[in-house]
């Protein structure tokens, strides 16, 4: 039990201060192709705490899709030797624990996950942290049960950005992937549009019309210190981080049409990459760093291009649908996600590279700029209930939907960040 949560101690640093209440109203439907039947054990002293691990952890595995949570029935074991195997039989795995609050202030907190056919221990860990970081260990601990069953990553403890448009006030906002911890960023009377982020999550890149024209910037989440990444004549918009961090892909105005041009961080090197007389936009970098998908008008109707970010020949690789907008790769680089656009509606698709088949995901007719989760497996995505613009998740296989929606505002140009390294 003295082993320590992997990485916790980075997720930890490089968590914001956690609100105690959400901001978004979560409401799920789906489930995956097979549920994991798995039991949560309220953990021994998570009362005293402002956050019950249990329940956070209980509501990141439902929100996968891939666990069916199992009742208690009023059963509380903490320790193994507390375990009647028989009492869990509905179950393929039990999440027991505790929580204690040390002299210092910190609590110390502890967790068994145990396989309840096999009556053995699959994972037993500990953690010592600040007191307002029990909710990113709970998180933790979610993302290590999925992985222990899945094989993938979890990305509980991951972050999401987007811009809350409330009245006449436009915030960039920083949250947990559950939509708890809202941060604001930045806060303006001018639009905000199409976050980035970095590789290793520690900056932002955005679009806002503070001077009056589109200008992109460059915010440590960290210091909170912002300047200005190209302000060049024209507008200069939808900022793209390549995978190692050392450039970005901007669209520039600069000598007429809409083009997309690389430069470094600090805004030195700009190099133009496309030269057409059409609209090139919205560049996303493939995960090895070779290549770039962008929009382009260049054939008539807007549709998705892929070419070489040393220059070359840019291939089409959408036919179908009146336009096709926001494309992203996938993590592992096999295909990626897009706004697929027909009869005035608006969906997200995915494409796979190898068999050139599209599948088509929702069916709101109003979902726009999507981004994947950094393991693969969900794609985030802005779409619109009753009115209001709100923020929407569904699984890559299309069988898991959530809709979140905001207490107040509206909410668009979301963004997945990466995995905290």
């Amino acid at each position: 039990m003295k082993k320590y949560i992997g990485n916790i101690s980075l997720v930890l640093l490089m968590t914001f201060a956690l609100s105690a209440h959400a901001a978004l109203d979560i409401e799920i439907t789906g489930a995956g192709e097979h549920q994991i039947p798995v039991s949560i054990v309220p953990f021994a002293g998570e009362d005293l705490l402002s956050q019950k691990i249990s329940d956070v952890i209980a509501s990141d595995l439902k929100r996968s899709g891939m666990f069916r949570l199992v009742d208690t029935a009023g059963k509380t074991p903490h320790e193994t030797s507390e375990v009647v195997y028989a009492d869990w039989s509905a179950a393929d795995a039990l999440t027991i624990g505790s929580a204690s609050k040390l002299a210092d202030g910190r609590v110390e907190v502890k967790f068994r996950l145990l396989d309840t056919h096999k009556q053995s221990q699959m994972l037993g860990q500990s953690v010592v942290a600040r007191m307002d970081q029990v909710r990113a260990i709970a998180h933790r601990i979610s993302d290590l049960i999925y992985e222990k069953f899945t094989g993938d990553a979890g990305v509980f403890s991951t972050r999401i950005a987007y811009v809350n448009k409330d009245g006449g006030m436009y915030r960039l906002v920083v949250a947990d992937s559950d939509g708890y911890g809202e941060q604001s960023v930045l806060t303006l009377k001018h639009p905000i549009m199409s976050p980035s982020w970095s590789p290793d999550g520690s900056h932002l890149a955005y679009v806002t019309f503070e001077q009056g024209r589109a200008v992109t910037y460059i915010q440590s989440l960290y210091t909170r210190q912002r300047f200005v990444l190209a302000a060049f004549p024209g507008s200069n918009s939808s900022p793209a981080w390549s995978p190692d961090g050392k450039q970005l892909a901007i669209v520039l105005t600069r000598e007429g049409n809409s083009n997309i041009y690389l430069v470094r961080p600090d805004g030195t090197g700009l190099k133009r990459l496309t030269y057409t007389d059409a609209i090139d936009t919205e560049p996303s970098f493939s995960p090895d760093g070779r290549y770039i998908l962008f929009a382009s008008d260049r054939g008539g109707s807007v549709q998705i291009y892929q070419m070489p970010v040393d220059g070359g020949f840019a291939e089409r690789l959408t036919f179908e649908g009146n336009n096709n907008f926001s494309p992203r790769y996938s993590p592992d680089g096999n295909g990626f996600v897009y706004m697929y656009s027909t009869g005035g509606q608006f969906y997200i698709a995915t494409m796979d590279f190898q068999t050139r088949q599209m599948q088509v995901l929702t069916d709101v007719g109003w979902d726009k700029k999507p981004s994947f989760a950094p393991n693969g497996k969900i794609i985030l995505f802005a779409t619109e209930s009753l009115g209001r613009g709100i923020l929407a998740t569904v699984s890559s296989d299309g069988r898991v939907k959530q809709k979140m929606t905001p207490q107040q505002g509206d909410i668009r140009e979301p963004m997945w960040g990466p995995f905290l390294k």
